[in-house]
């Protein structure tokens, strides 16, 4: 199917890699005009250059508030709108157990994975051209704690119900806006540790790794009028995982 997105203008963050950059090539295969966010300004400009298109890199921290005022600022000057947002940019976290974690390092999780997805919201509800979309990129470790993740555990549980109440606040609005949550499970991108590869292959219940194609699949429908009666929904792509 082609041209499901034709006439929307999207925004996604952590668009420069990994599923961000294949929800940008699947957004802009379907017809969108797409802006892509991440903090590494060379590897942007080169995954634009790759996708082609429709297509504009913006440096951003999500956790930036003055950063989020830009993205808007630069894609609406650009492209005079943007009626889907997808908050895909985030951190593995810090890799310790909860124990030994300082409070910093907890902190910094949650600045990027959840309040840089909070920031995202509160522009999106106030700036986006509706109807619109918003899709918050959570995981399967939002549906249950993963031991030695409780920082990426918390910040995507966080997501889950941010995305939620978002839902319920945009239609208290009065807003044509959807919000719903994907949640991924293992997926083939550099977020996944080379030594614990096989580990979460034997774990994963379909024995295979997912593609960032497979929560770029999804993340269309979301953004497209396909899934208008949608909102405050959660979506996995796990491979069996929370099953």
């Amino acid at each position: 199917m082609f041209d499901r997105l034709k006439g929307k203008v999207a925004i996604v963050t952590g668009g420069n890699s990994g599923i961000g950059k294949a929800i940008a090539a699947d957004f802009i295969a379907e017809g969108a005009k797409v802006v892509i966010t991440g903090r590494n300004q060379e590897k942007g400009r080169q995954t634009a250059l790759e996708i082609a298109g429709d297509i504009l890199f913006i440096q951003q921290d999500v956790s930036q508030e003055a950063d989020w005022q830009k993205v808007i600022s630069k894609t609406i000057e650009k492209f005079g709108k943007f009626d889907i947002l997808v908050n895909n940019a985030g951190v593995g976290g810090v890799g310790k157990p909860l124990a030994e974690m300082s409070l910093s390092e907890f902190n910094w999780t949650q600045s990027i994975n959840l309040s840089g997805n909070f920031l995202g919201i509160h522009f999106a509800l106030n700036k986006m051209t509706e109807p619109g979309s918003i899709i918050d990129v959570s995981s399967a470790a939002g549906l249950r704690g993963f031991p030695g993740a409780a920082d990426y555990s918390a910040s995507k549980g966080g997501t889950r119900l941010l995305t939620r109440a978002a839902a319920l606040e945009a239609l208290q609005m009065g807003k044509k806006i959807r919000v719903n949550s994907i949640h991924p499970g293992w997926i083939d991108t550099d977020i996944v540790p080379k030594d614990m590869r096989e580990q979460v292959i034997a774990m994963t219940p379909m024995h295979h790794l997912g593609q960032p194609k497979d929560i770029a699949k999804l993340a269309t429908y979301l953004a497209s009028d396909e899934s208008e009666y949608t909102t405050g929904s959660e979506l996995a792509a796990d491979g069996g995982l929370m099953a």
